[in-house]
């Protein structure tokens, strides 16, 4: 066997770091003791200590420590220790392996206190990190730029924003990270407006030029501000300066659009871009997602597949979203094996994510069995799990999975927030669970510190009025310590329309006229109302008004996806290309209907008709057509799955009730409030909803 000089050996260890691969780590320490023996000398040990910190093999590292003898250990070799501990977030470890240095008798130095001042940082441990400051200005490093920089960066990621711009002043020499972390912790910590005057400071200062990172930087500040005029003056100074090349740049441009709103010029930064990475992909599609574009980011994603580029975490959550917004499982199955062949399906976002869109697509056990598949489940998971039991009506699975997170609090650290209680309170609602779900909302401020926002105050009105507690609901929002919202008002108004309470349903819609006046669904809603209690004069005079106004009813429609293709329907619509079938099929379930006892509602028809005129009007809902076209176009026994941009009416979940056991189908509408799962003549909401 040829022999190896130590540098070689040191080339096949730093290969190893190359390749990320322990195995061929282990291999090059095995060669080094075979050529070398056990102990070894600074340079060869300094080069394995580094490799298995890196590597994340903290102990090997330690073992390679602690048989160097303490005359070769150098402050080189120690730093490498830590800066693998730092760079693998192991930051406790970090701070004792820096003690156990300093009881060595070793200084540190430039190199190693950027790394003290992130584990510190890591840690949230401002005192500490003052400490370490301490140290620096007394061992004269602090005005190196890199140190000065760390310690910079340390506090204002610890929110000591007095010292951060204390030491910034007070550095004679500023580099550009330096002025990069101050435009970026300035937007971190909620102040993009003092990041935009930094950035401007910059580019009057001689001490660096500006870069990409300042310019992304800036872009952040502008999105976070929605200052959408100084982000287009930066666009206009970036094309002036050449920089817009820049794919980092062409990607901070790209989201600093998506988040002001203006998804056009989005999209015209991104077409413009001669080379696009995993990022510009990856926030085009954020951009789609963030604006209510499901439609374009599932389009997009698609369009990512067949340019062979390969799907990151990010990627794959923002499809989930938008196939989550949309209820369209077929493409969310897609992302999901995709996500399973890239491997990210692990991954914490992506799990979360899988999480939400099958709970928002209906698709309950496939919720679970993601749920309780990942490896590791933050907060969101369970929010995301507790929400979709809520949709689906299922408030005792609900209530068993929060009970299980108070249980997991000491142990997992699993503490809820807010939207956990949101969450909980919805599935009380959705439940008629009244007595428990007030139980919960008490708790919030007695037992969990937590103050009921108005979206909780919304939750309690809703259930008290669908249980009955119309008076109630309304004496809650009076007494309530917030001012009454939309949706409070909302949920309101629509207990008053389920229980045939006009009087308070008008005082409640008046109070929505003044806070959305443009909204037609209010107006529509309290109509209807005074329509189904015979009070016809008023319900036209609430019509009339809405016209004098300008104001338009939305229209109602259903719509249904069929092998990737998503098909629309609106009342009495004859405009399919497949309307001749689907108006035979209408026929038929209305002979099966009438023959298994089904008898219309035709209170749903509030307008001034004959019965037999009333009958044709609520057999013609978008729902029931959607129904129609999905049964002549699905194969026997595939599952139906129906969106409503309204809530469903009662005759169509009547009906749906019917044809469920009729046709030996399970049915799926989701409506704009929750889901109903249509089986064997049962809805899974129990007919409360």
């Amino acid at each position: 066997m040829s022999f190896l000089s130590p540098k070689s050996l040191a080339t096949l260890v730093e290969s190893a770091v190359s390749a990320q691969s322990p195995r061929l780590g282990r291999a090059a320490h095995a060669r080094i003791v075979k050529t070398l023996g056990v102990a070894l000398e600074a340079f060869l040990s300094n080069h394995l200590i580094h490799m298995y910190s890196k590597l994340d093999m903290p102990d090997s590292a330690r073992a390679v420590l602690s048989l160097t003898s303490p005359e070769f250990r150098s402050v080189v070799t120690w730093t490498s220790l830590i800066a693998g501990d730092v760079g693998n977030g192991h930051y406790p470890s970090a701070i004792s392996t820096f003690a156990t240095m300093r009881r060595d008798g070793l200084q540190p130095n430039d190199f190693t206190f950027p790394c003290l001042f992130k584990a510190a940082a890591g840690l949230h441990a401002p005192l500490l990190g003052k400490q370490l400051h301490a140290l620096a200005v007394k061992l004269l490093l602090i005005g190196d730029a890199f140190v000065g920089c760390s310690a910079f960066d340390m506090y204002s990621k610890t929110r000591l924003l007095f010292d951060a711009d204390k030491l910034f002043d007070q550095m004679s020499h500023r580099n550009i990270a330096m002025w990069n972390a101050s435009i970026s912790n300035s937007v971190l910590n909620g102040k993009p407006r003092e990041g935009i005057f930094r950035f401007l400071e910059l580019l009057r200062s001689d001490e660096a030029a500006s870069n990409s990172i300042s310019f992304c930087a800036f872009l952040n500040a502008c999105s976070d501000g929605r200052f959408l005029a100084q982000g287009r003056q930066l666009h206009g100074y970036l094309i002036k300066g050449g920089h817009e090349g820049d794919v980092s740049v062409g990607n901070g441009l790209v989201d600093f659009y998506g988040k002001c709103g203006e998804v056009g010029f989005s999209e015209k930064v991104f077409e413009k871009m001669s080379e696009r990475n995993k990022v510009s992909w990856g926030s085009m599609l954020a951009v789609f997602e963030q604006n209510d574009m499901g439609e374009m980011a599932c389009a997009l994603f698609l369009k990512i597949r067949r340019a062979g580029v390969e799907p990151t975490d990010f990627m794959v959550s923002s499809v989930l979203s938008a196939c989550a917004s949309l209820a369209a499982l077929e493409t969310g199955r897609l992302a999901h094996g995709l996500a399973v062949k890239a491997c990210v399906d692990d991954n914490i976002f992506v799990g979360s994510a899988l999480v939400d869109m099958y709970g928002k697509c209906g698709s309950i056990e496939d919720c679970e069995r993601v749920f309780f598949a990942l490896p590791r489940r933050n907060l969101v998971c369970w929010n995301t799990l507790i929400g979709g039991y809520a949709h689906q009506g299922r408030a005792d699975m609900a209530l068993g999975m929060f009970r299980e997170m108070i249980e997991r609090r000491d142990s997992e650290g699993l503490v809820p927030n807010y939207v956990t209680f949101v969450c909980v309170l919805s599935a009380c609602s959705r439940g008629g669970m009244v007595e428990v779900g007030m139980k919960v909302f008490n708790s919030m401020r007695e037992k969990h510190g937590i103050e009921p926002r108005a979206e909780h105050y919304a939750c309690v009105v809703d259930m008290l009025g669908r249980a009955g507690l119309v008076e109630r609901a309304y004496q809650a929002i009076k007494e309530m310590r917030v001012k009454p919202t939309i949706s409070i008002w909302g949920a309101l108004l629509n207990a008053c329309k389920m229980h045939g309470k006009p009087e308070l349903g008008k005082i409640a819609a008046e109070n929505l006229f003044k806070l959305d006046p443009q909204d037609s669904g209010n107006h529509v809603v309290l109509s209807n109302m005074l329509a189904a209690a015979g009070r016809w004069d008023e319900a036209n005079v609430v019509r009339e008004e809405m016209k004098e106004v300008g104001i338009k009813k939305g229209a109602g429609c259903s719509w249904i996806s069929v092998k990737n293709d998503v098909h629309v329907f609106q009342a009495k619509d004859a405009s399919h290309s497949r309307n001749a079938e689907i108006q035979a099929m209408l026929g038929k379930l209305k002979r099966d209907l009438k023959a298994a006892g089904y008898v219309p509602d035709t209170k749903m028809a509030l307008y001034d008709l004959e019965d037999e005129e009333k009958e044709s009007e609520v057999w013609y809902h978008s729902e029931k057509l959607a129904l129609a076209f999905g049964l002549i176009a699905l194969p026997p026994g595939v599952p139906i799955r129906i969106t409503k941009n309204l809530r469903i009416c009662v005759d169509c979940h009547s009906a749906m009730k019917f044809i469920s056991r009729i046709v030996v189908r399970e049915i799926i509408v989701r409506d704009n409030n929750r889901f109903h799962r249509f089986v064997d003549n049962q809805c899974s909401c129990g007919d409360y909803w």
